[in-house]
């Protein structure tokens, strides 16, 4: 009896020895977890067996379990590796044996497969071609083919336009010059389209063309000169032969210049006495008289427009002068409502508008704010988009709304019909963008680029749609033109400075795998050269009713058992199973001072049951002596 029972005792602490020897072994095994062994008495009682006082039988092992606690986490140097923060198991394929384990040790081997030392394939959600995530579970593949390009079909602009910017371009009607005469007496009206009251205009009454002017320049919109230039055919020939009897009388609506003409001998020195005269308004020059004869004639001007009456030796001239006018943008029309006749308002009607500062690209002068970003055609080629912002006039009163014009260029050359027609973004008074061109959406579809190299030819890339064909918004997917959407819809205009809080487009060249990241959830992303990324796939992670009914199978993994139950496999960081510290390892869980001092006790329980077979012998002997 006390044979078995030492017996017994030798055999567990033998199993102790073994489980402890087997902990410090793998004390620096990645994945690993501790066991530990879970002993039983033994006692010799059956059903019918009968005593107050039975003697054990000694010692069994009833299990060795493992402790599935969480170890320690260290940081690697491989992208790949993973560590488990929390309950869960990676699902590895073996062969088409399923394993599980907390050895998050990967790489990538030759046909692009995730596996770990043993070759065992990761098993994870597979993701399509544009890096959508699928509920489709299988081996973790990563692809080291370049990223093909996307064309830009949308590009997003969030700026802000400074509403206190002025109207840099100019729109005037020039008219004239007209003569006093034609237009002495007349009565019209001028509207405008920002507002402002008709203006009446009575010229009647009028007996000088600066007073002329005077009237027109008091009505808002309109700015008026007057000058007055009377041609006086002389020559030196004639001076010279009426000697002194030449005289010469300049009066000025009516009142006698006062002139030196003593010394007059000479054309030039007529034209000097005049200009020596004590009115600046008043200058005289010698000009060609303009029949193709090259005879010279004496032009005396007045620059304010005052009539001119002039006397001299051999004839005389009077002159009541002429008017220029020029009116702003501002004003809608002129209709003539009575007087002498409606010279100026046809006049009006009929001038062409001169336009100065009008936009150029090439002058920064021009518009008030530019900004640009690079898109992309089909062949992934670069362009470069700038957007030019013009302030205009506010329509209508100029309360409650303001306008700016949009114009398009890419790589310097104008694009969306902009090179004719400015688009128009309309804001409300609180600086909101309204519309642009009446579309409340904000957007601007640009249906005529043609992708170009940079000497100008087509570089290959799709173009524009065929002539007629209808774009729609979005562009669907996959684009089959150069056509895509500019949308300023989060564009304000208040009073701040220019500029851009945010501006992204969803193109991008070609690009060449530069490295891998996986995020908490265990998704694989891909880095480009191209500064793209795309999901790849996202690893799977199992986990089970009963972790301790896992059956250990080498290689730092378990195998799913009738005692585990089936695994429930999902994504890290959902519902119990845990998240993934990437570029990480678990550490095994092996408590080293602990074995340690497991291995003192088991080896003083060895050799006490060791000594209880001794002791058993020694007796056993004795009773054997005796005779």
């Amino acid at each position: 009896m006390a044979f078995n029972t030492g017996l017994s005792g030798l055999r567990a602490a033998a199993v102790d020895l073994d489980v402890t020897g087997n902990n410090i072994a793998n004390a620096s095994t990645v994945g690993f977890k501790s066991s530990r062994v879970q002993f039983g008495d033994l006692y010799a009682s059956g059903f019918l067996s009968s005593g107050s006082n039975p003697v054990g039988d000694g010692v069994n092992v009833q299990d060795v379990k493992q402790s599935f606690g969480q170890g320690n986490i260290s940081f690697t140097d491989n992208g790949l590796d993973m560590a488990i923060e929390g309950d869960g198991f990676f699902v590895l394929n073996n062969g088409g044996e399923t394993r599980y384990s907390r050895a998050g040790q990967f790489t990538i081997d030759k046909d692009g497969f995730v596996v770990n030392n043993q070759s065992m394939r990761v098993q994870g959600y597979t993701a399509d071609g544009d890096g959508n995530l699928s509920g489709i579970r299988g081996d973790l593949e990563i692809t080291t083919d370049n990223l093909a390009p996307r064309r830009t079909t949308n590009l997003r602009s969030e700026l802000n336009l400074d509403s206190r910017e002025s109207v840099l371009e100019s729109r005037v009607r020039d008219v004239g010059p007209l003569a006093f005469g034609d237009v002495n007496g007349e009565q019209f009206k001028v509207t405008y389209t920002d507002g402002t009251p008709a203006y009446s205009v009575d010229l009647t009454g009028a007996t000088t063309a600066r007073e002329i002017a005077g009237k027109l320049t008091d009505a808002p919109g309109l700015s008026a000169s007057a000058t007055t230039a009377a041609n006086v055919a002389l020559t030196d020939a004639d001076i010279t032969t009426a000697g002194t009897a030449f005289t010469f009388d300049l009066k000025i609506n009516g009142a006698s210049l006062q002139l030196d003409t003593s010394n007059v001998n000479s054309l030039e020195d007529l034209k000097a006495a005049i200009n020596d005269s004590n009115d600046t308004a008043i200058s005289a020059a010698i000009v060609d008289d303009g029949t193709g004869t090259n005879t010279n004639v004496l032009r005396v001007s007045h620059n304010q427009g005052e009539n001119l009456d002039i006397t001299y030796t051999g004839g005389a001239v009077s002159e009541t002068g002429d008017i220029n006018v020029t009116g702003d943008r501002t004003i809608a029309g002129v209709a003539a409502t009575g007087g002498s006749g409606n010279n100026f308002a046809t006049e009006y009607g009929q001038s062409p508008i001169r336009i100065t500062n009008e936009f150029n690209p090439q002058d920064q002068r021009t518009y008030n704010h530019a900004t640009s970003t690079s898109i992309f055609d089909s062949l992934g080629n670069s362009h470069e988009l700038t957007q030019f912002f013009v302030k205009e006039p506010s329509p209508g009163s100029g309360v409650g709304v303001s306008e700016w014009s949009v114009y398009l260029q890419i790589d310097g050359e104008m694009v969306a019909g902009t090179d004719s027609t400015p688009y128009t973004a309309r804001f409300d008074q609180d600086g909101t963008l309204q519309s642009i061109n009446g579309d409340a959406s904000g957007e601007i579809v640009i249906t005529d680029w043609v992708p170009k190299d940079k000497d100008g030819q087509p570089n290959g890339a799709d173009g524009p749609p065929a002539a007629g064909a209808a774009v729609t918004t979005p562009i669907p997917d996959p684009p089959t033109t150069s056509a895509f959407v500019l949308s300023l819809g989060d564009t304000t205009q208040y009073g701040a400075t220019f500029g851009v809080d945010d501006q992204s487009q969803n193109g991008y060249t070609t690009g060449r795998l530069s490295g891998l990241d996986v995020s908490r959830q265990g998704v694989l992303f891909a880095r480009y050269t191209n500064g793209q990324s795309t999901a790849l796939g996202q690893v799977a992670l199992a986990s089970f009713s009963n972790t301790d009914g896992l059956s250990p199978v080498g290689d730092t993994s378990w195998v799913e058992t009738f005692e585990s139950g089936q695994p429930v496999i999902g994504k890290p960081d959902t519902g119990t199973l845990g998240g993934i510290k990437a570029s990480s390892v678990e550490e095994s869980n092996v408590d080293l001072s602990g074995e340690l001092v497991n291995l003192i006790i088991a080896q003083r329980n060895y050799q006490a049951n060791a000594k209880t077979i001794e002791t058993s012998d020694a007796v056993t002997q004795t009773i054997i002596n005796l005779r």
